[in-house]
């Protein structure tokens, strides 16, 4: 009996955060911030992943509260904490920009979450690591042309004329300029600026 009776305790705790992230979603697409914040801000203190990364949003642009660069990352990484993948990817930039520690612990915590949130489909995160691995001090390029092909076919256009530019240059892959093409086109047909310049040349 204790066990059932913790289990409606515990479903009805999600249940009240899941209510007060939708109430606090609808509030900010009608315009009231300061109620939208108040509702992720119930939500995330319940634990709630998905009210926690509503919530660092929020710190983050200043919706509905004062811009806090730190509280959104200390909400940011309890998401993360919890697999949210567009959470691993937002704490991971804020440890890369402004994190605590020292910059080799950044970097590796930082890179860690951003394969677990490109592995769980984030095209942010998959465009993210493929410039970093391409520009980093010792460049992966092989690494870096897979994370850049990820996020050009889940439709990102500057990801995609980064693979053409791969293919111009033979960066991880044998240089091919007609495959180079092929990708500049697209990315340009997707309204990319880069790639309408790099076709004109």
């Amino acid at each position: 009996l204790e066990e059932a009776a913790f289990q409606l305790q515990q479903i009805f705790r999600i249940d009240i955060s899941i209510a007060l992230n939708i109430l606090g979603i609808e509030s900010m697409r009608a315009g009231h911030c300061r109620v939208a914040f108040t509702c992720f801000k119930l939500a995330a203190d319940r634990g709630y992943s998905k009210a926690q990364f509503n919530v660092g949003l929020c710190y983050e642009h200043g919706r509905g509260t004062e811009k806090d660069l730190e509280k959104a990352g200390f909400y940011y990484c309890q998401a993360a904490s919890s697999c949210h993948p567009m959470a691993q990817y937002r704490y991971a930039r804020h440890l890369l920009q402004h994190g605590p520690g020292s910059h080799r612990d950044r970097h590796h915590k930082a890179v860690a979450l951003l394969e677990q949130a490109a592995g769980a489909g984030v095209t942010e995160a998959q465009a993210y690591l493929g410039v970093f691995y391409m520009r980093g001090l010792q460049p992966q390029e092989k690494r870096g042309l897979k994370y850049l092909q990820l996020a050009a076919n889940s439709g990102d256009a500057q990801s995609r004329y980064h693979v053409g530019v791969c293919y111009e240059q033979g960066l991880g892959v044998q240089q091919n300029l007609a495959e180079a093409l092929r990708h500049y086109r697209q990315s340009a047909a997707a309204g990319n600026r880069q790639a309408r310049e790099r076709l004109q040349q």
